[in-house]
């Protein structure tokens, strides 16, 4: 009987993985295309952020003086309404002189009149004392009602204002998202996936962050 051989058996070859070439072929350049991609979209992004928070402030001061505005404008227009009263029941005291043929008393009451009723009242007695009396003429200008139209034109240009850095603002926040979505399409690209599909999502991710930069240059900016 033979003896048995001790030798040990040789072992097997290890196994080899074989990495399909256009694996690690392509994968370096999309890793470099899509890390330029999340720079500059990281930037870009941070930049609408900061312009959306410029026009935030923008239109907050913007509606702030268009309220201090009518503020003023409502102010300006109560010294009118009060100067108009004034006027109105020294020009009563003046008819009911006049018609009762008190041409002394008339008199007197009229040295009373205000300066700017004074101006109306010359100008309508100059036409003829037509109806329907001085107030009614072009002449009559209460102190406050100019000060309040134009109040009033400031505010309303400025809410206008207002409503203009309220969208604006909103643009900005819009290409926010546009661009967030092309971080998520360049992140996506960069996982373990075939090399066509990681090439059309940077594609499309191009696509869009163009598209979002050439809107970015037709927005206004602040500094």
């Amino acid at each position: 009987m033979s003896e048995a051989s001790t030798e040990p058996a040789p072992a097997a070859p290890a196994a080899t993985t074989t990495v399909p070439v256009s694996r690690w072929r392509h994968r370096p350049f999309i890793e470099i295309v899509a890390v330029a991609m999340l720079s500059v979209t990281a930037i870009l992004t941070a930049w609408c952020g900061f312009q959306s928070a410029k026009w935030s402030g923008e239109r907050a001061i913007a509606f702030a003086e268009a309220s201090a505005a009518r503020v003023e404008a409502s102010d300006a227009d109560s010294q009118a309404r009060e100067a108009r009263v004034v006027d109105l029941i020294i020009y009563a005291e003046w008819v009911t002189a006049t018609a009762q043929g008190d041409t002394a008393l008339a008199d007197q009451i009229e040295a009373r009149f205000t300066p700017h009723f004074t101006i109306a009242f010359d100008a309508w007695q100059a036409g003829g004392d037509v109806e329907p009396g001085p107030f009614a003429m072009a002449e009559y200008v209460p102190p406050g009602t100019e000060e309040s139209a134009e109040l009033t034109a400031v505010a309303e240009r400025r809410f206008a204002e207002a409503l203009e850095d309220t969208e604006r603002g909103d643009n900005y926040s819009l290409l926010t998202v546009l661009f967030a979505l092309v971080l998520f399409l360049t992140a996506m690209a960069q996982r373990d996936i075939h090399h066509v599909a990681a090439w059309m999502m940077l594609g499309l991710a191009g696509v869009i962050a163009l598209s979002g930069f050439v809107v970015l240059l037709t927005f206004p900016m602040r500094f």
